[in-house]
């Protein structure tokens, strides 16, 4: 299934799911794109909304590849009813987060469709492959909202030492060359959130799509302050959110629903990739110039290639 999805699309890269920030729109934005779009079901915030965006998707989309992303952390009271609307819907792709892709996988191949589990360490990508999640999205160093340490690099070499189905690696990646280095390196597909935060589709805030274009690296911190997992976040909003950018402590529990839609709300997260955001844009512009530049690359690295094999 996976080599029928990415001979739809123009680049291997899966418009990544952001809490508060991928709706709909931009879903259906990035498939008529050429890439894939996804979102996270805590997004909309009852199950008949669910319903109600996952039906305008499918209708807007046909055959195109998308992505719905579920939580099945033990913290979220809703994945019975989201797991309903999957099979109701039948998205190509799930992507579980947060914990076990178990709860998602009799579903979601009781159709066809693929499981992907979001992991951050080998540990975790040995105990998704073992349930039977049939690829894996590597949340590396550099990724925004809830990250990884390892570099996307060594993660997906170590992983393909045991693990030979699809894998999707995210973490910094901002242009069309990073595409091509990833996929170079043993990745099927890329993720790239950080990217289109400031797209026009996205849901995000007027304010929050300008300080992404103000802020550089520098800018971030990653910390477990919010949620109690580690996150990268923009030190701007920390700060105008009263946090104490010297002393940032967890809180008591992970938490993953409820309160933490309204945390999340005014503290905003970005990964590395953040320097190449320069405004606000639509998603099918900057979707051609990752297009350009991959082009560009894959030529440079064609000659470059051909330098070193004499």
């Amino acid at each position: 299934m996976l080599r029928n999805i990415l001979h739809r699309l123009r680049l291997p890269v899966v418009v990544a799911p952001m809490f508060l920030v991928s709706g709909p729109e931009m879903v259906i934005a990035a498939c008529k794109a050429g890439l894939i779009g996804s979102f996270p079901a805590p997004n909309a915030r009852t199950a008949a909304e669910l319903d109600g965006w996952m039906a305008q998707i499918t209708a807007a989309v046909g055959d195109a590849p998308w992505a719905a992303n579920l939580v099945t952390h033990a913290s979220n009271p809703r994945l019975s009813e989201d797991l309903a609307l999957v099979a109701k819907h039948k998205p190509p792709m799930v992507i579980t987060a947060l914990g076990s892709p178990k709860p998602a996988i009799e579903v979601v191949h009781g159709y066809g469709g693929l499981v992907f589990a979001d992991v951050t360490t080998i540990s975790l990508a040995r105990k998704a492959a073992v349930v039977g999640a049939d690829g894996l999205v590597c949340v590396s160093a550099g990724a925004g909202g809830h990250t990884g340490q390892l570099s996307p690099f060594a993660f997906v070499s170590a992983l393909r030492q045991f693990f030979h189905g699809p894998v999707c690696v995210g973490g910094g990646i901002a242009d069309g060359a990073g595409i091509l280095g990833a996929t170079a390196a043993g990745a099927d597909l890329v993720y790239m959130g950080t990217r289109f935060i400031a797209a026009e589709e996205s849901l995000a805030q007027p304010a929050y799509k300008a300080m992404l274009a103000d802020c550089a690296i520098d800018d971030l911190v990653v910390s477990p302050a919010v949620t109690g997992t580690a996150a990268s976040w923009l030190k701007p909003s920390l700060k105008a959110a009263g946090y104490d950018l010297e002393n940032l402590s967890a809180p008591i529990a992970r938490d993953y629903g409820g309160d933490v839609q309204k945390r999340w709300k005014d503290v905003w997260s970005a990964g590395q990739g953040l320097h190449a955001i320069h405004g606000t844009e639509p998603l099918a512009m900057i979707a051609d110039q990752l297009v350009r530049e991959y082009d560009a690359a894959l030529a440079v690295s064609v000659a470059k290639a051909k330098l070193f094999r004499r």
